[in-house]
């Protein structure tokens, strides 16, 4: 049991509104908030991604997103590499250190919906995309990962792993 330390009177504050996914289109919107977080199994970090529509119909509204920056499957690191380095490009920083170097730069997001899954519903998934009318012109530079310790890779040739997609022989 948790006291308030007070009395809380639900009747003077406005319940959280109901996050229903965004329909299809690009919005500009730009991160607020950042961290990197464990994975469920412990065994790798995900930066978790806060963000904000800053315009039109869905002003205000958030967004989340999810990048496997450290994790046994190099695949996920790839991809996650991949969105960071878009969402860099997005917002003109080709070099970062911290993720809050990418926090409150307005950019264009590419919102789509994920057909529900399993046990889950629909979703969004985003792609970060450069605002009309702005340019980078500064050299990739890669990602590079220091996980605190070392994750042993996941073996690539298991029944599970020939089945996912991205393992499949074209």
């Amino acid at each position: 049991m948790a006291s308030f330390g007070q009395t809380f009177d639900a009747n003077a504050v406005e319940p959280s509104s109901n996050y229903d996914v965004l329909p299809p289109g690009k919005y500009l919107g730009h991160i607020v908030t950042s961290e990197m977080r464990v994975t469920k199994d412990g065994a790798g970090q995900y930066l978790y991604l806060e963000l904000d529509i800053l315009e039109g119909q869905y002003a205000g509204r958030k967004l989340f997103d999810r990048l496997n920056l450290i994790n046994a499957n190099p695949d996920a690191v790839q991809i996650a590499q991949r969105t960071l380095s878009s969402i860099c490009r997005a917002v003109g920083k080709m070099q970062v250190s911290n993720s809050e170097q990418l926090h409150l730069i307005p950019m264009t997001l590419d919102v789509r919906v994920r057909p529900p899954k399993g046990q889950y519903g629909e979703s969004n998934s985003i792609r970060y995309l450069l605002r009309s009318g702005v340019s980078t012109v500064a050299p990739a530079a890669q990602f590079v990962s220091a996980p605190a310790q070392p994750i042993s890779q996941a073996p690539t040739n298991t029944p599970a792993a020939n089945g996912l997609p991205w393992k499949r022989q074209a």
